[in-house]
């Protein structure tokens, strides 16, 4: 899968508001999918590295040798999920808005690793 096909695949998750690949070393985005005026993905995705970054950060301080599965924060009306893609060495991850009435949190979880494991060497 490609990383169009892996946005597009992660936008029919229900609930889904928007989608992006970023680099959380860089703070670019890869690519994105869907937000408007509702979110700013590309601003979302740029942000959201300093939450990668700083979870990084904290496992080595607290000598943690384990890898971050996922990342949830919960809004009053949204869910935003941030998975960091295993065979890029933490390097990169999907960012997932959700609409938080009308999402699953289980299965969105479920669906981005299977987009995960999908999605082609990046």
């Amino acid at each position: 899968m490609n990383i169009d096909d892996a946005l597009k695949d992660a936008m029919a998750i229900d609930g889904a508001i928007g989608v992006a690949l970023a680099d959380y070393e860089s703070g670019m985005s890869l690519g994105f999918l869907g937000g408007g005026r509702q979110l700013d993905l590309e601003v979302a995705a740029a942000a959201n590295t300093e939450v990668v970054r700083a979870k990084v950060r904290a496992l080595a301080a607290l000598s943690i040798d384990d890898a971050i599965e996922d990342v949830l924060i919960t809004l009053g009306t949204q869910y935003h999920l941030i998975r960091p893609l295993a065979r890029s060495r933490g390097s990169l991850f999907l960012y997932l808005a959700l609409d938080r009435s009308r999402a699953n949190l289980a299965l969105a979880r479920h669906g981005l690793k299977r987009i995960e494991a999908a999605l082609d060497e990046v």
